[in-house]
């Protein structure tokens, strides 16, 4: 049978993520998705087969975005790590409210429990490491970072930070996320960084 035709497969799983947020896991089902971008869900289930078949392509692409955007993302800023401090916020804007951060959380647990979605909640774990490690190895190259700093090391606690980051927020409920992360961040380059005066993390 043809694919109708109209909307691509990433509109449509960039419109899940959002539901996902706002409904949670059991929310969310191909006849919200479909309400979303303006199908009827038969359409939905010709692309993807089921909520499970979703969910699936929803993490695929989730990690083709990922690339994406750090790419974008370092493009548009002069500093590695401006780019980072941007590409966490960014990453997260998902999340922006505690129940979006809920929702998503409980998504994440469905992951951890089914072999296929964890392998692909795994893949786009390791992406975004790489991407922070990739931006702190060219901080690093550039004097943005204390000489002998080492990447590696310093994107695994940065990943951490981030992740209890916005799990803190969550539950404390104070200011933004993106006030959270940013700050947190901050404070894990901050024994990195070279003298006051070189660079910043923050872009004027």
């Amino acid at each position: 049978m043809a694919r109708p035709r109209g909307i691509e497969d990433a509109v449509i799983l960039r419109a899940a993520a959002r539901v996902m947020g706002r409904l949670g896991p059991a929310g969310l089902t191909l006849a919200a998705v479909a309400h979303e971008v303006g199908l009827v869900p038969g359409t939905l289930v010709q692309r993807f087969g089921s909520k499970r078949g979703l969910l699936l392509a929803l993490a695929d692409q989730s990690e083709k975005d990922a690339h994406e955007t750090a790419g974008r993302v370092r493009a548009s800023h002069d500093s590695a790590l401006a780019a980072l401090a941007a590409l966490t916020v960014e990453s997260a804007a998902v999340m922006a409210t505690p129940e979006a951060f809920a929702h998503h959380l409980a998504f994440l647990c469905m992951d951890l429990a089914d072999p296929q979605l964890y392998e692909r909640a795994l893949a786009i774990h390791r992406t975004h490491r790489r991407t922070i490690e990739d931006l702190l190895t060219e901080a690093a190259g550039t004097g943005e970072l204390r000489s002998g700093t080492d990447p590696a090391a310093l994107a695994r606690t940065v990943q951490v930070v981030i992740a209890g980051a916005g799990l803190t927020w969550a539950l404390e409920r104070e200011g933004t996320l993106e006030a959270r992360l940013r700050q947190e961040l901050a404070d894990a380059l901050s024994p990195h960084l070279p003298p006051p005066g070189s660079h910043h993390l923050e872009e004027s």
